[in-house]
This record gives C-alpha cells, structure tokens and sequence, in this order.
C-alpha cells in the first residue's frame, strides 16, 4: 500500500514555540534556505508516521497577515499560494487574546486550521483555563493542547492534522468574523461585483479578496491588476466607491475599523472560554526579572554569563580537542609510514591534512559556542540582553534592538547583518551593518584558540572574552563617531516584547547548535580546503631551492656521529642517544623548511607584506596568514598549520611549539588577534553587506575602515605594550 502525502504549514506568533514544536516533529530532518526572492529563512522538514509522510514548513512568525513586513508576505503567500493540506496555527495558550488575531485571518482564508493551544502548562501556572472543546465549537475548528518543550501533545496533533486533510472540508459562515452592517453589506457588494465579472477566485475566494481590497491591500490590488487586465479598472473604481463609503460612515480608514471588529470578535470570544483564577500568582519570570534585569546588577551578570561561555568554550572543549588531535595524527603518522616519498604524499599530509585537520580540531570548540547561544535563545535570555544593552546602545544612537544581530554575530556575522532588515529606520540598519563585523564569529574562534593556548596557557579563556569585548567597545565607539557624522538623526524609539523564560528542550538546542555548526563543516569541504591546496602549492614551489646549508649532509653527519655511540652503549643509554639523535635531525629539518618555506612563492608575498605588519610584532609567516583570512578566518589557522607543522605525528604541538620557537611572543600574538577580530570580514559577509545595503560604496567603506582600525588596534597594544615593559 502506497505512503499518501500530507503537506503542512506552521503558522504562529513569535515566542509562541512554533519551532520548537517543528523540530519536535522534524528532528534533524530539516533542510534551510530562503524563500523564492526574498532573504528570510525558510525551514522545510519531512518525517513518516502514521503511514504518512509529512512535508512541514515552519512559516516566518507574525503576528497577523496583513502585508506589512516580508515576513508576513511570505507566510499569507504560501498559504494562499501552495494551499498546504492543513495549516496548523501554534497559539501561545498564557497569550490567547494577542494570539487569535493570526488565526482569525487565517480562518478568513479558507484554508484547514487546526489550532495548537501551546505551552498549556504556562497557562495553568498562571491560572488560565481556556476551554478547548469550547473553542473548537465557537470557531469550527480543531483545537489540540500541547507542551511543546516537553514534546507533550505531538503526536495528537499530527493525528488530528490527518483527520482534518482526510475529512470532507466545508467552510460554515460561523468560522468568519461577522463585521458590522455597513461593512458586511460593502463586502457583500464588491464580493458580488467579482463574481460577475472574474471566472475564478482571485487569489483566494470572493469574499477574502472582496475584504482585502476594502482593507486597500496593495499585493491583492496588483494581482487583480495582473488577472483580469481591462477589466481591472471596473474593479477597482467599485473597490474606492466602497471604502469611501465606509470613510464617510465611520470617519476612519476601513482598514482600522475592520481591525477593530477583529478584535471585537475576538474579546468575544475570550469571554466564552477562557477563565482566570482569582488566587495570587507568582509570575516566575518577572521575578527572575528583578534580579536579571535589574539596573544595577543585571549588566554584570549578562557579562558574567558571557565570560563563563567563553571559559566553558575554551576549558571544556580542550577534551574532545585533544582526542581529534590524536586522530589525526594517528592518521598522518600511518599515512607518512605507507605512501612513498613523493609529492601527492606531501600533498595530502602537508596541505591537505595539515591544513584541514588544523581547524577540524577547533569544532568542540565551536559546537559548544553554539550551543550556549542556542541556552540564551531557548531560554528567553537573549531579548534580556537586547533590554539590558538598550541605554549604552543610545550612546551610540541605536536601541536595544539593533544589539540582537551583534549578539548573533558572536556566531556568524552573515546572519547577524541579515536580521538588521527587522530595524525599521534605514539609518539604523545601515549603522548596525557597518559594526556588527566587530562582533568576533566564531570563524575566528580557531585563531584565538591557538594564539592565547600557546602564549597564555591557563588565562587563555580570560584572554578570549577580553577580545571580545574589545569588539564590543570599538563598536560602541564606532557607531558614536558614525551616529555623529554620517547618520545624524534623531533616536528611534525601543519597545521589545520579553517573552517568559522557558526551560530549553535539550533536542531543540541540539538542533539548534547542529544547524549552526554545519556551516563550519561546509567551509571544511569546501573554501578551507581549496584554500589549503592553495597554501601548500605557493610554500611548495619552486622545487629547486638553493639552500645556504647542505641539510642532508648534516643529517648524515648526525646519523654518523650517534650510530657508533648507540652501537656501544647499554639499554638505558641507548633510549637516551636515540632521543638525542632524533631531537638534532627534527632540528635540523625544521631549519630546512624554513628556509624552503621563506623562499617558496609564498615566503615572496609574505615577505612584499611584511613591512605593513612588522610594526605590529607580526612576521612573514603572520603576515600570509592574515592575507588568506580574507576569503575566511578559518583559513589563518590552515594557513599556520601548512607554514608551521613540520611533525606529521603532532601537527598541533608542532604547530605550537613553532610558534613558541618563532619571533611571535605573547604581546604579538594579543596584536595579531586584535587583528583577526577587526579586519575585513570573510568574503560572506561582503557579499551580503554590498547585498543588504545595495550599495558599493558603503561596502567598501566596511572593508577599509575595519581594515585601518585593526592595523590601529594591533599597533597601539604591541607598541603600547612595548613600552609598558610588557613582551
């Protein structure tokens, strides 16, 4: 027997555990792009049950479809558009009244509703009894009770999505908002005047579009336009009769009374099947409230958490480091041992492994940043920082509101600058565009790992969280300078709505944390691996290098020298001439490439670079590194490794130990990280500044300020440093 298909839409206001429940039903089985011509996310899953398989697609939140916001185009769209079998409406069940505003005009569309009264446990702890059966009653329409954070009432919910796609549909004049005399019998007109005049419904049934364009909606009004042509003119000269007709009546847009008759129908409504007990609440949220945003103490407990995330980054994530690290050694080491001696053999163990497996290793440490961002999501947390950062956020000129994709740029800068389209003043979002890049991604977590564990050792995760605020306070000051000068104009006013906090599902932040992370992977495969060809190809050739010192012969003369004495001596002295023998040929073999490595193609560029980073304290070597960080800053470490690695067996002790036999101390390496932090983000994030603020101009400008005020920031902490006494 054949599977039958069932498509289905989530719809939902923000806060309302829309995604939680998506993920709920989908697990890892969820695919994320964007919609056709637009930029906002779109989140499609599939899962079999039940003899089913499930097409979901979790819509944009919002809180209605009036086309105000792309987001609420996209989900009107697709409803009206792909006519998914059954559209299930997540309702947050302890904000009924502000959540129905959506479902009544999904009810107005036509489509299968079926209602998911969410967080019903919420609910109880506040003393709200909603009256399900009720409900269902009133609207026609079917209601399910769920948890979603505890996966409580899933299963029901799918069930009750089959039996309403397998049911015979038939939509009742009760499920509709019953507008007032004037406005009913408007509708009544114009829905009449279609039907005469158009052959099918346009773009949904009579009586919606009839409502749509009494409401003046502009994308109903253009596809009339496109459908009926000539005709539209008729059309649209009924549609100003009515609503000029309404304005007189009622000396007010008929959009803003229709609004009103909404919300009329909806107190109504409440009335009928929600009750609130009279006893004394404890509202849990606003009182972890008082101490999480409180004037005083609440911003030292937001940098608090942010430090323990970066030590916990740092301290934990050195386990499951250690343990890639010996893999991948495990593997060279054999690798070295089987292939002949050649140049595919230095291929893949010095570009290929080296390279890649120099920033894999960094990936418990980036699951583990992503995860902590996923904890302050999930939890509610992340709008408190929006909060608390608000009043320093108008030093700048912006609010809150604009912290929210610097705070998402502590995990990538592209998704970060893409949630600036929220902000509604264009000046704002092009400011929160041009500082956001110095919010360090975690692209540049592998660099800082490296340079504070080798020079720093135990203060490594303090070192860390300090370059992160750097980022903060150059933008804060960044944003004051451009505020003053290249967007003048007045504050734009905050006002964020603090969902309650919720205790996070650990399968939710699993995704979460997996979704993010599968970007460092793709750029593993792809851009850092060619990028490491690249780097070994350029520290490669030419072949023939004329060295100062015959190594070989060096070498040779080592072998010599020691194979008499371990010939002679007893165990014991044996191990200890062996030891020494090894360590003068490793000596002698990093010095060869070295040198191999300075003359090499890219000891040349290195080199043509090194006096623009010689003031900083950074080498010729540093120098190559950060030029590679242009297309990703993941690269630097690759690039490091190819340039420093010199023991197959141990490429990151060989690595550190490199670093700590080279010129760089722990004063350069501070510079070069201020550097890393500052300079001009990854070829990703042009593209999607030159994207997001349609200009070439402002593009450039992000890629050349950025570039001087890191060049800036690293002189001032090596050259300041120097002359403080530090090294």
């Amino acid at each position: 027997m054949d599977r039958k298909s069932l498509s289905i839409a989530l719809a939902g206001n923000p806060n309302s555990g829309k995604t939680t429940i998506f993920n709920n039903i989908t697990g890892t089985r969820q695919k994320v792009g964007n919609w056709p011509g637009v930029t906002v996310e779109k989140k499609e899953g599939t899962v079999k049950k039940f003899g089913y398989d499930f097409k979901i697609v979790d819509l944009p939140g919002t809180y209605s479809l009036t086309p105000f916001s792309i987001e609420e185009i996209v989900a009107r769209n697709y409803v009206i558009d792909e006519r998914p079998d059954v559209v299930i409406d997540i309702i947050d069940a302890s904000n009924l009244e502000r959540s129905l505003y959506l479902a009544t005009q999904l009810r107005e569309i036509d489509c299968r509703v079926l209602f998911a009264l969410n967080m019903a446990d919420v609910a109880n702890a506040r003393g709200i009894k909603i009256d399900g059966k009720k409900l269902s009653e009133l609207l026609e329409v079917p209601v399910v009770f769920t948890i979603g954070n505890k996966n409580e009432g899933i299963d029901t919910l799918l069930k009750s999505a089959i039996d309403l796609a397998e049911s015979n549909y038939t939509v009742t004049k009760e499920r509709k908002v019953k507008y007032n005399k004037d406005i009913e019998n408007s509708i009544s007109k114009l829905q009449l005047y279609l039907e005469n005049r158009i052959e099918d419904s346009v773009p949904s049934n009579f009586r919606w579009t009839a409502i749509k364009l009494i409401e003046d909606d502009k994308i109903v009004k253009e596809r009339i336009v496109q459908k009926t042509g000539e005709k539209s003119q008729g059309i649209l000269q009924e549609v100003k009769v009515q609503r000029d007709l309404l304005t007189s009546r009622f000396d007010d847009d008929p959009e803003i009374v229709m609004t009103e008759e909404r919300y009329g129908f909806i107190a109504g409504i409440i009335k009928e099947v929600l009750t609130t007990s009279t006893k004394q609440r404890v509202d849990i949220s606003r009182n972890i409230d008082l101490v999480l945003t409180n004037r005083f103490i609440g911003f030292p407990i937001f940098v608090l958490f942010i430090w323990a995330m970066f030590q916990l980054t740092f301290s934990l994530g050195a386990y499951p480091m250690e343990w890639i690290e010996s893999s991948i050694g495990f593997i060279s080491m054999n690798l070295g041992r089987t292939l002949p001696d050649n140049l595919f053999k230095d291929l893949l163990l010095d570009g290929i492994i080296a390279g890649v497996g120099s920033v894999a290793v960094f990936l418990p440490n980036i699951l583990i940043l992503f995860f902590c961002i996923a904890l302050f999501e999930d939890t509610g947390y992340m709008s408190r920082a929006a909060f608390l950062m608000d009043k320093i956020m108008h030093i700048i000129g912006l609010h809150g509101k604009s912290f929210i994709p610097m705070l998402m740029g502590f995990g990538c800068n592209v998704p970060a600058i893409m949630a600036t389209r929220t902000l509604e003043s264009d000046k704002d979002r092009k400011l929160t565009i041009l500082i956001t890049p110095f919010m360090s991604c975690s692209a540049k977590l592998p660099v800082y790992i490296v340079l504070a564990g080798t020079f720093f050792g135990g203060k490594a995760g303090t070192v860390i969280f300090s370059i992160y605020m750097l980022g903060i306070v150059l933008s804060i000051i960044t944003g004051r300078i451009f505020r003053s000068t290249l967007f003048k104009g007045a504050d734009a006013p905050f006002v964020m709505e603090l969902p309650p906090y919720r205790v996070p599902m650990i399968k939710s932040l699993l995704i979460h944390m997996w979704d993010r992370s599968k970007i460092f992977l793709k750029k593993m495969g792809g851009i850092i691996l060619v990028a490491s060809i690249l780097i070994w190809a350029l520290s490669t050739f030419p072949l023939n290098i004329k060295y100062q010192t015959d190594y070989d012969a060096e070498i040779n003369k080592v072998n010599a020298y020691y194979r008499s004495k371990i010939s002679t001596a007893i165990d014991s002295g044996k191990t200890n001439f062996e030891q020494q023998r090894d360590d003068m040929i490793l000596k002698i073999t990093r010095k060869k490439k070295a040198e191999k490595a300075e003359k090499s193609l890219m000891g040349r560029i290195g080199k043509a670079f090194a006096p623009i980073f010689s003031p900083l304290g950074i080498d010729w070597r540093g120098s190559v590194a950060l030029l590679s960080g242009f297309a990703a800053k993941e690269i630097v470490v690759s690039t490091l490794g190819v340039l420093y690695a010199t023991d197959r067996e141990q490429d990151s002790e060989a690595l550190k130990h490199a670093l700590l036999s080279s010129s760089m101390t722990s004063l350069s390496a501070l510079a070069m990280m201020a550097f890393v932090l500052l300079y001009v983000p990854c070829l990703a994030t042009v593209a999607v500044i030159k994207r997001e603020t349609g200009s070439l101009k402002w593009t450039v400008f992000s890629i050349a300020y950025s570039t001087l005020i890191a060049w800036l920031a690293a002189f001032c902490i090596y050259q300041g440093g120097g002359l403080l006494g530090f090294s």
